[in-house]
């Protein structure tokens, strides 16, 4: 996984999703109402179903510096497969866990959806701004831009890449507990 070009944005070559102007349309419109979907299902702490969004090879990466091109060359913030993702959610929801006591609350903002076009392998990328008011004992904004990359050729979506470049991502945070 760590050595898959696709992984590197820098390698991206967008083509046109469509040359149709109303295809254009009901593709960012679908795309949008995934990025809603899944906002809405981190924002109720629904942490099986959003897993549930992902391929088994999917990767959900925040880079520590603006215009990373690369995980493994880097440090990042997050760089998570399948286990380290269903390890944290279930981290999340563990009633025993005392840095989730009272639980993180959340809600997201998700805007400026421009779908892009496709992969080398056929994945729809899909860039957009992020917006996440958390309270916990305290109330913090982060925002950033997201570039997903979905595999849409089954009957269901699917995340395969979701990167989150934090505005201030250089900065020294408190945890980040949960996902972005």
């Amino acid at each position: 996984m760590l050595n898959d070009p696709t992984f590197d944005l820098s390698t991206v070559a967008a083509r046109s999703a469509s040359v149709d102007g109303q295809l254009d349309a009901a593709l960012r419109a679908e795309a949008e109402q995934f990025l809603y979907r899944e906002a809405r299902l981190l924002d109720t702490r629904a942490f099986d179903a959003w897993l549930d969004l992902w391929t088994p090879d999917g990767m959900y990466w925040l880079p520590h510096e603006p215009g990373q091109t690369s995980a493994r060359d880097h440090i990042s913030l997050f760089w998570e497969d399948a286990t380290l993702r269903e390890v944290r959610a279930r981290r999340l929801s563990n009633a025993r866990n005392w840095s989730q006591q009272p639980p993180t609350r959340t809600a997201r903002l998700v805007g400026n959806v421009i779908v892009d076009g496709h992969d080398e392998a056929g994945r729809l990328i899909v860039h957009s701004t992020l917006f996440v008011t958390e309270w916990r004992l305290g109330q913090r904004t982060l925002a950033g831009l997201v570039t997903h990359k979905l595999d849409t050729r089954g009957d269901e979506w699917k995340i395969y890449l979701k990167r989150v470049d934090l505005i201030n991502s250089t900065d020294a945070f408190a945890n980040l507990e949960v996902f972005l």
